[in-house]
């Protein structure tokens, strides 16, 4: 499978990678943790997980089990998606290039010899040392620039601002304890309205909306969480409600720098062939 691309992560800006790279003819294989937390997860195959498959923009994610059910997924035309946070299918499956793309902001066991290229999305890599090659995802003028030595940019803690609102359309859970949502991804929201409640020992905590606008991404009900865990996503602007269900400008721009890394890769080793 010396084609074979994997992708470590199936939230939004995973399935932006995968999305492109499959869409360009490449065979990819995404690998997910045992309980995936995206936000936007009407765009993100990590849904597959628990749903079994998962379409984002055409696209089809289907859960297998082990990397052998593979090759049966892309028959159908598919992207298999496996529970591997430690990534053994690397090490069994041999591919041609390995793309962390769990934003976790740091290094969660990706080094350069897992594959003849290796890329990170974003901060807590060195490229040139732990990758080959990083992808700045910071909004901005360097937005999907590739790095080949050094660093992105380190993370901020600070959302992009969209329609003039920054921190405050990013959601936290204010305690620990089981989330059970009241609003739907799409939803027309107020501020200070209650999206969800956290269950814990003592009763239950509301969640307000911080601002006015779409809930563009929400996790998933039941989902345990702790004090100052991300669990939604406010959209000021109102009139963008088909943001909701389709891969964002930035995650864009994103997996195009990784698919002309990954063509270049492939180009290269065919040559050597």
């Amino acid at each position: 499978m010396n084609n074979l691309i994997i992708v470590r992560g199936g939230g939004d800006m995973a399935t932006a990678v995968i999305h492109r790279l499959w869409s360009a003819g490449m065979r990819v294989l995404a690998l997910e943790a045992v309980r995936p937390a995206a936000i936007r997860r009407q765009v993100s195959f990590s849904e597959a997980i628990y749903e079994g498959s998962a379409t984002v923009e055409g696209v089809t994610a289907q859960r297998i089990e082990k990397p052998q059910e593979a090759e049966a997924v892309w028959r159908q035309g598919n992207v298999p998606i496996m529970v591997d946070p430690e990534g053994r299918a690397i090490r069994e499956l041999r591919p041609a290039v390995v793309v962390d793309a769990i934003i976790a902001k740091k290094n969660l066991g990706m080094h350069m010899d897992m594959a003849p290229l290796t890329i990170a999305l974003g901060p807590g890599f060195c490229a040139g040392k732990d990758v080959h090659a990083v992808i700045e995802t910071m909004r901005g003028h360097r937005l999907g620039r590739i790095i080949r030595q050094g660093y992105a940019q380190p993370d901020t803690g600070v959302p992009g601002k969209i329609g003039g609102y920054a921190a405050e359309r990013v959601i936290h859970a204010p305690c620990a304890g089981r989330l059970r949502i009241r609003h739907a991804i799409g939803d027309m929201v107020e501020e200070g309205e209650v999206l969800a409640v956290i269950e814990h020992e003592t009763g239950e905590t509301p969640v307000p909306a911080t601002i006015s606008g779409l809930l563009r991404g929400l996790i998933r009900d039941g989902f345990p969480v702790v004090r100052g865990f991300k669990i939604a996503d406010i959209d000021p602007r109102r009139e963008e409600f088909g943001n909701c269900f389709t891969i964002s400008d930035k995650a864009r721009c994103i997996s195009g720098s990784v698919l002309e890394l990954a063509c270049a890769c492939l180009y290269q080793r065919g040559e050597k062939r």
